[in-house]
């Protein structure tokens, strides 16, 4: 999920951090470029681990700033596919799930990845929002009381993860469309032991009591 990924970049640095120790100076400058941001290909920077050689200090005319080639080291998420990850749910509506890891938002669970079969329940108050309930064990309903498997965000979902895509920047952004994403995952709670924790809990509950 976290990676060290070895970094080479040329680096202004402003006249105002040149009080500071170079090092300091040097990673602030680089936190304030890389943090919170996605690199294409290589994921979302977390933290900038170490700085492995600082090299240059050249001012060019006109330019009150020095400029550093500087080789670093940065703490990158980046899950790979077919890992299972833990996070919680962001919201829920026709088109899945969107769920969170407090760090990043981008987590998508489509209709086709959640289990099957399973049905969608609109909020009364608002036709957009609603939940998820997997359908377990319906064709014995009339025999025996099933549990109901609903995602409601009450506790935390494990999926897996099915792609990670890295869309391009849109020349134009239609009204009313969602934020842009630099780094997407698309992950499947259609396998057993994924979904709300509570799923295989009160599943194992059941499978004992009978």
């Amino acid at each position: 999920m976290f990676y060290l990924s070895l970094i080479e970049h040329t680096l202004r640095l402003p006249p105002h951090l040149l009080n500071l120790p170079l090092d300091e100076a040097i990673k602030i400058e680089l936190e304030a470029l890389f943090l919170d941001k996605v690199i294409a290909n290589l994921g979302l920077s977390i933290s900038v681990y170490d700085i492995r050689s600082i090299k240059g200090g050249f001012i060019y005319p006109g330019d009150g700033a020095s400029t550093y080639t500087v080789e670093f080291r940065l703490i990158v998420f980046r899950p790979f596919v077919g890992e299972i990850i833990v996070a919680k749910l962001k919201e829920s509506d026709a088109n899945g799930l969107r769920l969170s890891l407090g760090f990043f938002d981008d987590i998508y669970i489509p209709v086709h990845l959640l289990p099957s079969p399973s049905r969608f329940e609109s909020d009364p108050n608002n036709r957009n929002q609603g939940r998820w309930i997997w359908d377990f064990g319906e064709a014995e309903e009339a025999q025996s009381e099933e549990p109901r498997f609903v995602i409601d965000g009450m506790d935390q979902i494990k999926f897996r993860v099915h792609s990670v895509i890295y869309p391009s920047i849109p020349l134009e952004q239609p009204e009313n469309s969602k934020p842009f994403a630099p780094m997407v995952i698309t992950g499947s709670i259609d396998y057993d032991g994924l979904g709300p924790v509570s799923w295989w809990e009160e599943a194992e509950m059941v499978q004992e009591e009978s």
